[in-house]
């Protein structure tokens, strides 16, 4: 029972994406520290006087949880960006790459498929002679100009 479970840990697809897991994690608490200490800053400072943020406040002054912080949300849609850009170009894009030198495709383009007329699956490869949900024939696709 041991040696299956070190087996499974061991398989290069888990150990690829703990890798990845980590590295994304370090860098989501790089750049939420990036977006709190330089990205929030500057979006308040566009509120101008003493507010607290961008935003308003909807309730009594002063009251946290009346307070409508749009420089929050910006500051969330920024981190999001540059996480997601870090995550492809840091991990992605060399995974893809090691993966070609493999022979192995990763992260393509989807293969074409149809719809079947009997059960309305729409990922049936558009190739296929029988449908693999129903079973029932499809009929020959005409040819693209």
């Amino acid at each position: 029972m041991l040696k299956g479970f070190k087996n499974f840990l061991m398989r290069g697809d888990i150990v690829v994406v703990a890798v990845g897991l980590i590295i994304a994690l370090a860098l989501s608490t790089l750049i939420k520290a990036f977006t709190d200490n330089v990205i929030d800053p500057i979006i308040a400072r566009a509120q101008g006087g003493g507010s607290v943020g961008l935003g308003w406040q909807l309730g009594d002054p002063g009251n946290a949880s009346t307070y409508v912080n749009l420089g929050a949300f910006i500051s969330a849609v920024i981190y999001f960006v540059i996480f997601m850009a870090a995550v492809y170009f840091l991990i992605v894009v060399p995974y893809k790459a090691v993966q070609a030198r493999r022979g192995v495709t990763v992260f393509g383009d989807p293969t074409p498929a149809t719809t079947c007329p009997a059960c309305l699956a729409d990922d049936i490869p558009t190739g296929a002679a029988k449908c693999r949900y129903c079973g029932t024939d499809q009929r020959a696709t005409p040819a693209a100009p």
